[in-house]
């Protein structure tokens, strides 16, 4: 299991959610206007914009805020043109990080996320330096105390998921990008709260780290994930059950 992912579910937990509220609704409108503009102003022909719908609903964004996204990204209203960047490079301990993100300067977002890596002990490194260590998956979590082991592994296993992994944090399931839309309706129907769903990429090949170099990465990744124009950050982390305990009294 990622420890990335089990340290995304701490945070979860004990984030401040209103004072973040405005910087995640910013993100998520752009992202919204970002799948519109690509795939259209209908979420049942554009899984791109139904997933962006979905996390900002996930947060709460109200209706009318998504309504006016997608219409900047279908030009029915003006607004900025948004371009995907996928910055790559390497952390502490030499772990592999990558940012996604949405900008309308490539110029000033790369000089920013630079120096994110730089003060974070970490360098950006040229394109596909890290990316060829990932895939994308259909990556789904739920909270550990939210339902057993074994009632995942029955739901999502047959419902099409490729794996399901479990710790006393959290459980993740896996899944084909085709197959990860009706593995978590799969999940919603069976009454089984989800804590978050996306399409991500993941790592075929994870690095443990020990505490000190953990606390390290992490700020890395959290500062990168905090930056106005990053909508994911991925890694190749992954920390114990202990690592994640201690980081999370830091």
């Amino acid at each position: 299991m990622s420890g990335h992912s089990k340290w995304s579910t701490i945070k979860h937990k004990k984030a401040a959610l209103d004072s973040k509220r405005g910087k995640a609704w910013s993100k998520h409108a752009r992202a919204i206007t970002m799948a519109a503009k690509l795939g259209g102003g209908n979420p049942n022909d554009s899984p791109r914009l139904r997933l962006a719908i979905d996390k900002a609903k996930a947060d709460n964004m109200p209706k009318d805020t998504i309504e006016k996204a997608i219409k900047k990204g279908t030009g029915e209203l003006a607004g900025e043109t948004y371009e995907d960047v996928l910055y790559e490079g390497y952390g502490p301990g030499g772990v592999a990080v990558m940012a996604k993100a949405m900008t309308d300067n490539r110029t000033r977002t790369g000089a920013e996320i630079k120096k994110v890596f730089e003060r974070s002990n970490g360098n950006l490194g040229p394109q596909n330096c890290v990316s060829f260590q990932f895939q994308q998956k259909g990556v789904i979590l739920i909270a550990g105390d939210k339902c057993s082991e074994d009632r995942i592994m029955e739901v999502a296993l047959e419902a099409g998921a490729d794996d399901v992994s479990s710790s006393g944090l959290v459980h993740e399931v896996t899944t084909a990008p085709d197959a990860f839309e009706s593995v978590r309706a799969a999940i919603q129907s069976a009454s089984i709260e989800i804590q978050s769903a996306d399409l991500r990429m993941v790592s075929n090949v994870n690095i443990s780290l020990e505490i000190e170099t953990a606390r390290k990465a992490m700020r890395l990744i959290d500062a990168l994930e905090d930056h106005d124009d990053v909508d994911a950050v991925y890694s190749n982390i992954d920390l114990s059950d202990e690592v994640v305990a201690q980081l999370a009294k830091d």
